[in-house]
């Protein structure tokens, strides 16, 4: 698993099956088989992975509901979201035993709710 953030290269558009792997690789461990509880390393890059990932789809998030009409209900709960992802990227983990990987878990769910609203916007548009 490397650090690079992955965009397909003929269009730009973000990389949205890599963005499941990882999402599923600390929300749902059973979508990869045999896979053991991620290590300090295996976290540490996970955690960077998904916030290479959200700063990667946020701005096409945003330009997506922006296209939106101003009362339109699909861009009030993007935006929303778009403020959720950014105060979980603000935040830190908590040094409690645990506080990385919730850490990282919540910004998984972040990310997974902003590929939601990148999918449904896109099938969306003209």
């Amino acid at each position: 698993m490397t650090g690079t953030v992955e965009t397909d290269s003929d269009t730009g558009v973000p990389d949205i099956d890599t963005m499941h792997e990882t999402i599923d690789r600390l929300l749902n461990p059973d979508a990869v088989p045999e896979v053991l509880p991620p290590t300090a390393e295996e976290l540490e890059t996970l955690t960077s992975l998904l916030r290479g990932h959200l700063d990667l789809l946020m701005p096409e998030v945003e330009r997506a509901a922006a296209k939106l009409a101003k009362n339109s209900i699909p861009r009030y709960c993007a935006l929303a979201c778009l403020g959720e992802a950014r105060q979980r990227l603000a935040a830190q983990p908590s040094p409690a035993p645990g506080g990385d990987v919730s850490y990282a878990r919540r910004l998984a769910r972040a990310l997974n709710a902003l590929v939601d609203h990148f999918e449904s916007l896109s099938r969306a548009e003209p």
